[in-house]
């Protein structure tokens, strides 16, 4: 329908309307405004959606440039007279999106402007959030081991100065996911998660595994302060998780026997040479650490000082611990390769306190051990490269190397 023919700024005057009507019924859904002829060197088009930010309604508004986009985000009102003096000078079409139906005001090339009502092209308002709500694997709503570890509140809302560690959570879970899918349906039997901590990760694993895979899997988590066993086990009770315990020890003394999936996040030094051992002995078809401070093969670099075409960058300490870590985990990498697994190394985003770490993954490619076998033609290649990375970098021996007597 066409209205009647009036001035330019009454039909601006009844969009504007229109615009704060369905705001206030909470019709609204978007405008766009487009065919510009102002002044603005390469602007394009306007679009405008509602959000929500630290609770207060406001109008996101996207500058479509030639090659960029720009957002602002105004207050109401000021976005509302921002519209209108747009379409004052320099906008020829607007829609406004409403559930209830489209409103467009369009100014022809014979310099007649128009104001017509079409069906509505949506039915329902879009969220408002600011921060769209990602799919998560580990939701916080009545997980009661969240609330006990003062990740939520007791309505399951995620505490301000938690937001960190619930995105932390979530991220590992993702990743763990991933990685279980490329294992035979059912593999997961016994987790062992070495070095658990608090139980943040232990206690979302274990959620994950029976409350979306829908396991019957045994987790145990192996930590050496006693003060966080007890508070874990204590949690695990409160949240019915029957097949969850935690134990008091090291790496070092666990029995890792019948493990499928042996875990190991921040194990300092050769503690996680330990956890992969574990690993390896128990022939887990899933291995995943993230190690940290590399010491030992620092150490056997700084004692030998062999030069090689990096030594030039290896003078300042901070390449130098950088070649350390890149080195101790590339000979992990190998050693998973010679005891049958495929490896992937890449970044882990963790929290704030450790904003990044290297996650390298062991995956069995099949279910024999591969311990105490005779060597392939394949194995010895690997132990060759291993051998000449050590020269290469003067490394006299490797702590994982050792344990499993390569």
């Amino acid at each position: 329908m066409y209205f009647k023919s009036i001035s330019v700024q009454a039909y601006i005057n009844s969009f504007i309307a229109a615009l704060k009507a369905s705001l206030k019924d909470e019709t609204f859904v978007k405008i766009s405004l487009g065919n510009y002829k102002g002044t603005e060197e390469a602007l394009k088009q306007l679009l405008i959606r509602k959000v929500i930010i630290k609770r207060e309604d406001k109008l996101a508004v996207t500058y479509r440039y030639k090659t960029r986009d720009v957002v602002k985000n105004y207050a109401v009102e000021a976005a509302i007279d921002l519209i209108e003096g747009y379409l004052e000078q320099g906008f020829k079409i607007a829609t406004l999106f409403t559930t209830e139906n489209d409103l467009i005001l369009e100014e022809l090339n014979n310099g007649k402007v128009v104001l017509r009502k079409v069906k509505a092209s949506s039915v329902a308002t879009p969220s408002a959030n600011h921060d769209k709500e990602k799919a998560r694997l580990i939701k916080p709503d009545s997980k009661s081991y969240l609330t006990e570890l003062k990740i939520t509140d007791a309505d399951g809302k995620v505490f301000k100065n938690a937001q960190d560690k619930f995105r932390q959570i979530n991220h590992y879970i993702e990743i763990l996911s991933t990685l279980i899918k490329e294992l035979p349906e059912g593999t997961i039997k016994k987790v062992a998660d070495m070095g658990s901590g608090k139980g943040y990760l232990t206690f979302a694993l274990y959620d994950y595994l029976h409350s979306v895979l829908k396991l019957d899997s045994e987790v145990i988590g192996v930590e050496y302060r006693q003060d966080m066993v007890d508070l874990c086990n204590q949690v695990a009770v409160k949240s019915a998780f029957d097949k969850l315990n935690f134990v008091q020890g090291t790496i070092e003394d666990f029995k890792a026997e019948d493990v499928n999936l042996l875990i190991a996040l921040h194990a300092c030094d050769t503690a996680t040479d330990d956890a992969i051992y574990k690993g390896i002995k128990a022939n887990a078809e899933l291995i995943v650490v993230a190690p940290c401070c590399h010491k030992q093969i620092r150490r056997e670099i700084e004692q030998n000082k062999v030069k090689n075409d990096v030594s030039f960058l290896t003078k300042y300490g901070i390449f130098l611990e950088r070649q350390a870590e890149m080195v101790t985990d590339g000979i992990r990498a190998l050693i998973l390769e010679y005891f049958g697994y495929k490896t992937k190394v890449f970044e882990f985003i963790s929290d704030a306190h450790t904003p990044k770490n290297v996650l390298v993954v062991g995956v069995k490619k099949s279910p024999k051990s591969l311990v105490g076998s005779p060597k392939t033609e394949e194995q010895t290649g690997i132990l060759e490269r291993i051998k000449a990375s050590k020269e290469y970098f003067g490394i006299g021996y490797h702590h994982l190397e050792r344990l499993l007597e390569l």
